[in-house]
């Protein structure tokens, strides 16, 4: 077996990629292997000679066939079609945290514990003691705005 084959060296690398594909997916790695089988199989038949008609052949192919299939490979294949929240506020919304420091009377801020960390708090006004649990209603700066929970509420 001869590796100076161009035919060889095509048909061995077009595999490859496709083999590729199996570790790195996402349906392109693939296409580009077809273009090599189709560079292979274009100097077996004769309708190419040469590293630059090969390589000519090669770069137009694969983009024909990644224009051509790219859709399709991305439906069998599949992706990464998780879509996050990008909306922090929405996130925060509706949270119940227990207050850390006492929050007010008035603008006074407090403490209250978020997510693992400690974040200044402001109330509705009233005074709101350590250790209380309370409603975040949203973000005002790095501030948490919070309205203590009713009784009847945390009961539920």
């Amino acid at each position: 077996m001869e590796f100076s084959n161009p035919i060889l060296v095509w048909a061995v690398v077009g595999l490859v990629f496709m083999l590729a594909e199996i570790v790195v997916p996402g349906g392109i790695i693939v296409l580009l292997g077809a273009a090599c089988l189709v560079v292979a199989g274009a100097l077996g038949i004769g309708l190419v000679e040469g590293v630059v008609q090969s390589m000519t052949l090669w770069f137009i192919s694969a983009i024909v066939l990644l224009l051509t299939f790219r859709q399709v490979t991305q439906r069998l294949v599949g992706g990464d079609s998780h879509v996050d929240n990008t909306d922090e506020a929405i996130d925060l919304y509706n949270q119940v945290v227990r207050v850390k420091q006492t929050i007010g009377p008035g603008q006074t801020p407090g403490r209250v514990e978020f997510q693992g960390s400690e974040w200044p708090a402001l109330g509705d006004g009233t005074t709101i003691a350590a250790g209380t649990e309370v409603r975040i209603i949203c973000r005002e700066n790095i501030a948490l705005v919070v309205e203590p929970i009713s009784i009847e509420a945390s009961k539920n």
